[in-house]
């Protein structure tokens, strides 16, 4: 049972694309999965990744700070300023534009711990850069926003930082009291959470594609380029600059899928809650299918080339 739920749950990439293919064609099969349905399944996606943590994971950042540090740094600097540099150079539609910073401010998503198992990447770390970045991204995503997309349109930072504490922190903070609180629950429930995440992922997706099916056949082409241009700007310079701070090939993979794999359902119900041209929302719909693909193509080149372990370890350990 449980090594069919994993199976599912590793196609990720395919169910995103198939749904949103289908939505392309036959935008009323998702429509129906509205602005309140949107919000509820990401909440339920943030409360999933709460209830797999421990107060033993907060404490482990204390273990790896400089790695930590680094997947941050990447994660909300280099990020952002390629998303800010490809929508100003390919001078994409305004709408484009912000739907573009959005996704990249937002936090690591929680596909990517899927992908670093895939890619043989260091899980560990993955899953705490993710959470890290979920904490952080509650004051950095309005923050960062507003400073890189307000000179396109207004951007209500306040209001965007209420909605990560209501559609984020919460759920993540239930999800770790739970976690105490009922351990045999939610080590029941804990296989079905990855699948279920990957689920509401591909409706919100699918959701917005459809809703806005013919701007996306309009201009898809040049909004595709940029959208697969920023992951992949993000996953070879996340590599790199771990790489420059002298880490070893396992963190340099992890620091390079988190910060190539954004949570753009997240990045989607801001723009849908806080911007008024329902636009916004389509790159980040497009961001969610761009990053799982590639960032299943590089587990796959990662996974297949053979590793020596002792050199490994010995890059990895690097004095914090």
């Amino acid at each position: 049972m449980i090594r069919a739920l994993s199976f599912f749950t590793n196609l990720f990439p395919v169910w995103v694309v198939i749904c949103c293919a289908i939505a392309l064609v036959d935008p009323a099969a998702f429509t129906w999965v509205n602005r309140t349905l949107i919000i509820w399944g990401l909440g339920i996606i943030m409360l999933g990744m709460g209830i797999t943590l421990s107060l033993d994971d907060f404490k482990r950042v204390l273990v790896m700070p400089k790695s930590v540090a680094t997947g941050l740094a990447a994660q909300f600097i280099l990020m952002p300023l390629c998303a800010w540099s490809i929508a100003y150079l390919m001078d994409l539609p305004v709408p484009y534009k912000v739907g573009l910073i959005l996704v990249s401010c937002c936090p690591g998503g929680t596909a990517s711990n899927v992908v670093a198992y895939l890619a043989r990447a260091n899980v560990a770390l993955s899953v705490l850069m993710t959470m890290c970045s979920t904490t952080a991204a509650v004051v950095l995503t309005p923050l960062l926003t507003g400073w890189l997309a307000g000179q396109y349109v207004p951007v209500d930072g306040w209001q965007l930082f209420l909605s990560m504490i209501k559609i984020v922190l919460l759920p993540v903070v239930l999800g770790v009291t739970l976690h105490h609180l009922f351990p045999r629950a939610v080590k029941f429930v804990l296989p079905i959470g990855p699948l279920i995440a990957v689920i509401v992922i591909a409706l919100i997706c699918a959701s917005i594609i459809g809703s806005n099916a013919a701007a996306v056949r309009e201009s898809g082409l040049k909004l595709l380029g940029a959208v697969i241009l920023l992951h992949s700007a993000a996953f070879v310079s996340g590599y790199a600059f771990a790489r420059i701070f002298g880490f070893g090939p396992q963190v340099c993979r992890t620091v390079s899928i988190e910060v190539g794999m954004q949570n753009s359902g997240l990045a989607t119900v801001l723009a849908r809650s806080h911007f008024a041209n329902p636009l916004t929302a389509i790159p980040c719909a497009i961001s969610a299918v761009t990053h799982s693909v590639i960032g299943s193509i590089l587990a796959a080149i990662w996974r297949l080339r053979a590793i020596d372990n002792q050199k490994e370890t010995n890059g990895d350990k690097i004095p914090d």
